[in-house]
């Protein structure tokens, strides 16, 4: 007999926490807990489960279930810099990015030198396992292609500075 009025303990302190939740009803993407905003929004009860919200922005009609946001900062306190600052500063970016730009395409030149429009001259054990031979043209084409999307990133990234900075 122990073993049954063990279960039935277990499922009565079961059924007292089930008790003790809230019901959650679903409103498209909300969820509340009050069921006269539920009735008139005709939203779904939730069942089984439990359900977490993590609420970015605050619902313009309040009530229901209640999330604590985080304090965000407002553009008015983020630091100002100084005109004459930002501009050293796109003129760095500028000049950074003009040097990489070379060196991708001198790569892109050396790259282009040793694949041979797609016959490089074999290496010494390329010349007896031909699968070697072939593995590093593949990589060479793939690291050709990988340099030229660099160039583009490269020349967008230079493309999305000021106008004032362009080299007159």
């Amino acid at each position: 007999m122990k073993p049954t009025l063990l279960i039935l303990l277990l499922t009565a302190v079961a059924s007292s926490g089930v008790a003790a939740q809230e019901r959650i009803y679903r409103c498209g993407n909300e969820y509340t807990n009050t069921v006269s905003e539920a009735q008139a929004k005709t939203c779904k009860l939730i069942s089984g489960g439990n359900v977490t919200v993590v609420q970015g922005q605050k619902p313009a009609g309040g009530g229901g279930v209640k999330v604590a946001s985080a304090p965000s900062s407002t553009p008015s306190t983020a630091p100002r810099i100084d005109s004459a600052d930002q501009r050293a500063k796109d003129s760095d970016a500028r000049l950074i990015l003009e040097a990489e730009l070379k060196k991708a395409e001198a790569r892109q030149i050396e790259l282009q030198k040793e694949y041979n429009k797609g016959e490089p001259e074999k290496l010494g054990p390329e010349a007896r396992n031909h699968q070697k031979y072939l593995d590093r043209v593949a990589e060479l084409k793939a690291a050709i292609a990988r340099n030229e999307s660099d160039m583009a990133g490269i020349r967008r990234e230079l493309g999305r500075l000021p106008a004032a900075m362009l080299k007159q």
